[in-house]
């Protein structure tokens, strides 16, 4: 059976009505397929500035009939998410969950550094991310999704607070061939590249469009619709991404 899972980022809920507005557009989006998603993943920057009232706005937009896996980003904060968007106990320590959907196990890992923009996957998260992979059954695949992409993606913004030490996560990957994908947000840009030989996915945002150097001097395209990606697995662990943008 495929996979289908729809893959959103960068939302920036700050209560102001066009970031509302933009979530909402996708969302309703997805609600309107005729053949629902899996899952939807979320990699991060769900809040703007990590607040209560943010997270609780997005627990509502993302109140849908099927699984929403989340993952914090830089401008997250741990508490704030943990206790209004996930209905979990506060805490100050990394939020990486796994979930298990049609057979693949996909990893919600924290990237995120407090009060950095530059991500990090941390001794602990890497420590949960192996012993959570070698715990899959067989040769169950598995995803891999955070917030900061681990390579350069050709933008001064994106790369100058990409995941620092990206070694250490490549060295994962090789130890686990069962990982088929990676996937991240945080660029505001849909892109597609490798690393350590796997597919490296970045989700458009949902708040505005990185414009490219040849494209401009100014980086934040605000008159782009949200983009969204679609992502399906199949039994044969290849990985094909359709990107959508939402009028």
């Amino acid at each position: 059976m495929t996979l289908l899972l729809a893959h959103i980022s960068d939302l920036h809920l700050d209560g102001d009505e066009r970031s509302t507005r933009r979530a909402v557009r996708v969302v309703d989006h997805l609600r309107a397929l005729p053949r629902p998603v899996d899952a939807l993943l979320v990699t991060g920057d769900i809040a703007d500035h990590g607040e209560e009232s943010e997270y609780e706005e997005a627990a509502r937009i993302l109140d849908v009939p099927f699984p929403v896996l989340s993952c914090p980003g830089n401008h997250d904060t741990r508490p704030a998410y943990r206790k209004a968007l996930l209905g979990a106990p506060a805490g100050d320590g990394p939020v990486n969950t796994v979930h298990h959907i049609g057979g693949t196990a996909i990893l919600m890992c924290d990237s995120t550094i407090p009060g950095r923009d530059e991500g990090l996957l941390d001794a602990e998260t890497l420590a949960w991310m192996d012993a959570t992979l070698s715990g899959l059954p067989g040769d169950a695949p598995a995803l891999i999704a955070f917030h900061q992409p681990p390579v350069e993606l050709h933008h001064p913004l994106p790369d100058s607070c990409r995941l620092q030490r990206p070694e250490e996560l490549a060295a994962l990957l090789e130890a686990h061939p069962r990982v088929a994908a990676v996937l991240t947000g945080h660029a505001h840009t849909a892109a597609a590249t490798t690393f350590a030989g796997r597919p490296l996915i970045v989700a458009p945002a949902v708040t505005w469009t990185l414009r490219m150097p040849w494209e401009g001097e100014n980086p934040a395209d605000r008159d782009q619709p949200p983009g969204l990606a679609f992502h399906l697995l199949g039994d044969d662990r290849r990985l094909t991404t359709h990107y959508r943008v939402v009028p």
